[in-house]
């Protein structure tokens, strides 16, 4: 479904667009994807609307990411999960760190959205397939109305990406670009 309106409550929700995830990955996707992101950032806070930054710092526990045991176990370069400079983190901005591929599990991010009087979140970010589809999943299970900026995230994997667009997001909330979430802003705000 497209997008269909902005709630006075709104809040942008950008998962782990940092350092050490979007220099592995070399592809236009990802740099239009952080530039997509960014916008959507500058725009929320000058219409004084949340914007949460999202990084993650590990993985579940046990043998649930079947074969990348021993990357869970290896430290984390210095820098990995450092925001990306273009996201320009301010002083109002809201900092989760996740450790699961969802921002809604053990972090605080439903308590804070609530106490924010948050009804809707757009989302954008990395991975579309994980991260951002995971996210977007909790959000639909918590009772926000879910927005997803399809042209400010990417995964490294297209065709998850494609699916999760096509499929999967369709089912969850609703879908719109970067310009068309900020039209919709300025139009209602």
């Amino acid at each position: 479904m497209t997008l269909t309106a902005i709630d006075p409550g709104s809040a942008l929700v950008v998962i782990d667009l940092q350092k050490g995830i979007v220099s592995a990955l070399d592809a236009p996707a990802v740099t239009d994807a952080v530039e997509h992101a960014a916008r959507l950032a500058t725009e929320f806070r000058r219409h004084r609307l949340p914007v949460v930054l999202v990084n993650v710092t590990g993985r579940a526990p046990g043998r649930t990411d079947g074969g990348r045991s021993a990357r869970r176990t290896a430290a984390l370069p210095t820098g990995w999960a450092d925001l990306m400079d273009e996201l320009d983190v301010q002083p109002t901005d809201h900092l989760i760190t996740k450790r699961r591929r969802s921002a809604f599990h053990d972090t605080g991010l439903d308590t804070l959205l609530r106490d924010l009087g948050v009804t809707q979140i757009v989302l954008a970010g990395i991975s579309t397939g994980s991260g951002v589809e995971s996210t977007a999943r909790a959000a639909s299970d918590h009772g926000y109305h879910v927005v997803l900026a399809t042209d400010a995230m990417t995964d490294p994997d297209a065709e998850a990406h494609r699916h999760s667009v096509e499929r999967v997001f369709p089912k969850i909330g609703e879908t719109a670009t970067a310009a068309e979430v900020v039209d919709m802003i300025e139009a209602t705000r």
